[in-house]
């Protein structure tokens, strides 16, 4: 297995007034492993493919993750941020499937 180093993206739904919400994100850095490694590109619909990986990471999971898991928006690896799917928690680690190159805010 590939070690794991690097950010985790936590989304906190911020009210800027009037109604009107959005995610201010902050960022962690964790330790951890890469349990899972494959890609797939998309041509179906697209001029050019979407490239998309179902990676799994594990991350040595802190009190604010475990009790922020739900918000964690994206994960950068090999210099990229990518979209967390689904987090599965078995303490004292955090396994995040990770999709879709993330496109969202990152401040």
């Amino acid at each position: 297995m590939a070690k794991y180093y690097g950010e985790v993206g936590y989304g906190l739904s911020v009210d800027k007034g009037n109604g009107i919400w959005e995610d201010r994100i902050i960022t962690k850095t964790y330790y951890g492993e890469v349990i899972k490694d494959t890609r797939k590109l998309d041509t179906s619909s697209n001029l050019n493919g979407n490239v998309s990986i179902q990676n799994s990471i594990t991350i040595v999971a802190d009190d604010y993750a475990i009790s922020n898991f739900s918000k964690i928006r994206f994960v950068s690896w090999s210099g990229v941020n990518w979209a967390v799917t689904s987090v599965e928690v078995q303490y004292p680690r955090l396994i995040l499937r990770i999709g879709e190159v993330y496109n969202g805010p990152t401040t």
